[in-house]
């Protein structure tokens, strides 16, 4: 009879679990996008909403103090409705606002620190209320999160595993408590004023950890300003900042792109916004939207609530305007085939380099110093110039790029020597600007290149190698 009820109890456990399970695999299990699919539909998506609204909302400048308290944070008449009925009145798709930013401060229930909004006078998660508002209003969602976090002394120089540790687990919050996210913005990361590299902070490991919570969620940082447009390196989608200067060039085939731009005078609020005039919506539209748009670029504007949780009105009129000028009017032509995004560490960065006679200064050191704007460039007296890296020891890699500044070199050849016997492992014509090359894996303690055939005088920005997880 114990035996009986035993069995009996289990089939009932097994009953009542069994839909959970199902149910969950379901969830687990939607379809995986392919990249080029996601890309497209990002672009389709053509005009969102950035929010920057975080404790900087209280003190007059975009970077607060590391220390500013959380009883800062108090906007008493919060309401993420009205902020997607304002994108609505725009015609945007999507809104994306900013979870954590450079001081810290996280705007939603995180079991990471206490530096966060539950610890504030609203004691209410704003990340969630913020999804609710804009997908109940028909609105994808995307979110904004800083690696660069100076309260928790996440700076350059500094990082420890602990902080690894945290942004993982934040990020994990973030993808598993609010629903589906279609993009995560990533800030304050391998930029010359964050000054924290890809090494510092491994990107392909959250690169992977995003694809394994989320497979269709996009991911972006915004590095644009490092590396050439031709180019996807650490980012599924290409990133413009046009308040720094950051423009997308006329006259390329262009990568699926993003470019932000904010309404008002400053990211976050500032006491002076409700009073100073906003950016012209005729402008924004024809000199900025519209052309972005025919560029593969979609444009996220930003808006920044006031203290209290809403938009001001010179704001939400500015909006309404853009809605009367512009509409989305549905899917833009099909991307161009491009590669995966690099996403790896490049090992040949700052290892002895060596090649054929240079041109005056422009010496082989300047073409794995990772900085784009450098070039190693042969002499003009070379005919057959070569150039080489030396590993020292023998390197695990199958991913070779060679970056130039204008794409002169048309033949050529790589190798790699392996136990004193040089292998080829491309020969023949390639005219792109950024040069890439997937391959099997290999072992090597030296990579080069001959230069075949070339249109002006030969130079290389970067040669970089890589052993990207496949």
């Amino acid at each position: 009879m114990i035996l009986i009820n035993k069995i009996k109890a289990v089939l009932l456990l097994c009953t009542c679990i069994l839909p959970v399970l199902l149910k969950a695999q379901v969830v687990n299990n939607k379809p995986v996008k392919e990249l080029a699919q996601l890309q497209q539909e990002f672009v389709d998506l053509r005009f969102g909403m950035f929010i920057h609204f975080n404790i900087a909302t209280y003190v007059n400048q975009d970077w607060p103090d590391p220390e500013a308290p959380a009883s800062l944070f108090n906007p008493t008449k919060l309401n993420c409705d009205q902020w997607a009925k304002a994108a609505k009145s725009a015609n945007m798709s999507y809104g994306c606002i900013t979870t954590k930013h450079h001081s810290g401060f996280c705007i939603w229930d995180t079991k990471t620190t206490d530096y966060n909004v539950m610890n504030s006078p609203l004691k209410r998660d704003v990340v969630k209320e913020y999804t609710d508002a804009f997908r109940a209003n028909g609105l994808k969602v995307f979110l904004y999160y800083s690696i660069l976090d100076t309260h928790h002394k996440l700076r350059p120089n500094c990082i420890t595993p602990a902080h690894i540790k945290m942004i993982k687990a934040q990020l994990t919050e973030l993808l598993t408590k609010y629903g589906d996210i279609q993009a995560l913005i990533i800030d304050g990361w391998d930029a010359p004023w964050s000054r924290i590299t890809y090494d510092d902070v491994p990107f392909e490991e959250i690169y992977r950890l995003v694809k394994s919570l989320q497979p269709n969620c996009l991911l972006m940082d915004l590095n644009g300003a490092k590396y050439p447009q031709e180019g996807m390196y650490y980012s599924d989608i290409k990133t413009y900042e046009m308040g720094a200067g950051q423009r997308i060039a006329n006259d390329k085939d262009h990568l699926p792109s993003l470019a932000c731009l904010p309404l008002q005078q400053n990211w976050f609020w500032e006491t002076s916004h409700p009073t100073t005039p906003v950016k012209d919506p005729e402008k924004l539209v024809n000199e900025t939207l519209i052309p972005l748009n025919k560029s593969n670029c979609n444009f996220i504007l930003n808006v920044a609530p006031n203290r209290d949780g809403l938009m001001d009105d010179n704001a939400l009129a500015a909006l309404k305007k853009i809605g009367e000028l512009w509409h989305n009017e549905g899917p833009l032509p099909k991307l161009p085939v491009s590669d995966a995004p690099i996403i790896s560490s490049n090992i040949a960065k700052h290892v002895p380099a060596n090649g054929s006679w240079s041109d005056d200064s422009a010496i082989m050191d300047f073409a794995n110093d990772d900085d784009f704007g450098s070039s190693w460039v042969s002499n003009p007296t070379v005919k057959k110039p070569w150039y080489e890296l030396d590993f020292d020891k023998d390197k695990e890699f199958n991913t070779i790029a060679i970056a130039e500044e204008k794409a002169n070199i048309k033949t050529y050849s790589l190798d790699y020597c392996h136990n004193g016997i040089w292998t080829t492992l491309f020969t023949g014509e390639n005219a792109k600007k950024i040069k890439l090359h997937r391959f099997k894996t290999v072992w090597g303690d030296k990579v080069r290149i001959h230069i075949e055939t070339y249109d002006h005088q030969p130079s290389i920005a970067e040669f970089e190698v890589y052993n990207e997880r496949r």
